[in-house]
């Protein structure tokens, strides 16, 4: 999960080269709503062994309440870091 700020936007995708991804999202290389909303940070993250488990996970989270998803990144996250620099 991608957010604006603490608390703010959020966005959820599915990659199979975060780093890369989340780069791109970062420097607003693909026009869409993370360059439109300024959604840079990445906040919280899932692994998979396959695409398609991650697919459906994206699928589920994408059909959670709001409260739902900021209760997760709290639990991992609490004060919501970008968690980008610790991929590199």
């Amino acid at each position: 999960m991608l957010a604006s700020r603490w608390n703010g936007t959020l966005y959820v995708g599915v990659t199979s080269d975060l780093i890369k991804r989340v780069w791109e999202h970062k420097h607003d290389v693909i026009d869409g709503f993370t360059k439109q909303y300024g959604v840079h940070d990445l906040v919280w993250l899932e692994q998979h062994r396959t695409m398609e488990s991650a697919i459906a996970r994206e699928k589920t989270i994408k059909e959670w309440r709001r409260a739902w998803k900021i209760r997760q990144i709290e639990i991992e996250n609490p004060r919501w870091r970008d968690l980008y620099p610790e991929l590199l």
